[in-house]
This record gives C-alpha cells, structure tokens and sequence, in this order.
C-alpha cells in the first residue's frame, strides 16, 4: 500500500467520477448499487459470512457505496488506486485492509483486478437486496440513520 496524495481534490474526483457516469469504463452514479455486467459480482455465503467479489478490468473506475460496518477486503490480483477520505492509494495484490463503518471508496483498476469484501451475514440470508440494505447505504443521511439504530 502506497500514498500517492492527499488533499481536498481527491474529495472533488468523486463528482467528476460520478458526472462521467454515462462514458465507458466509469460505474456509479452515487445513488445506487452498481450492477452492470461489465463489473462481474460473485456472490459467496458460509456461516455469517458474505463474501463479495468483484472483477475489474483495467481502466474502470467504480463509485462504491457507503459501508454501514467494520469490515475487511482483499484485493486478490492486480493494482488499483483508492480514494478514500479524500487519500488515494494505491493497492498491489495480493493485500488486504480493515474498513471502517462509513467507508466509501472510488477506485481505479491501473491493472485487471479481483477484489472481495468480507461482510458479517447474521442471519445467513442469501436474498442480496435484502444484505446489500445491511451493509452499504447510499447517502450520507441514510447511513447517518442506520448508524443511530445500531
């Protein structure tokens, strides 16, 4: 894991990211789940456990959501840049890293990518609309309101 920068600009990307919404190589409009399959989502289950696995290819650029828990995910194969928190740093597989509740990253596949989030699944449902409202939140105000249930 390397810094590249930090500053305020890398907040900015995020809305040149999401205004580019529409242009090939760019998933994510902010204000919901990305499902498109250009983006290949792989979805796993063991007891309590919900792996979610996503494959990139070089050049894309995927606007995540907001992470409700404290969570860990694994960049398997390849090299992608993240920004989050207005850092961006880039990540050569194999490598993993502890995510914070209220995480929300932009990343940049530089090479072919596999990367997979490890998420608690209590319940154990396989329904993914129903764990995605668990685990991620859209907005900032919606993630806010999940957190005070908590």
């Amino acid at each position: 894991m390397k810094l590249i920068k930090q500053n305020d600009d890398a907040i900015k990307a995020i809305d040149i990211i999401v205004s580019n919404n529409d242009k090939k190589g760019f998933y994510g409009d902010g204000k919901s789940i990305v499902e498109t399959p250009e983006l290949p989502i792989k979805h796993e289950f063991a007891d309590q456990i919900y792996l979610r696995q996503m494959n990139m290819k070089k050049g894309q650029v995927v606007v995540g959501a907001i992470h409700n828990h404290l969570h860990i995910w694994f960049l398997l194969t390849g090299k992608v840049h993240i920004i989050e928190h207005g850092e961006t740093i880039e990540h050569v597989a194999p490598c993993y890293t502890v995510s914070a509740p209220g995480a929300q990253r932009v990343i940049y596949a530089v090479e072919d990518s596999i990367f997979v989030n490890i998420h608690k699944n209590p319940t154990n449902t396989k329904d993914i609309k129903e764990l995605e409202n668990e685990i991620v939140s859209i907005t900032l105000e919606e993630f806010n309101k999940k957190q005070d249930k908590l």
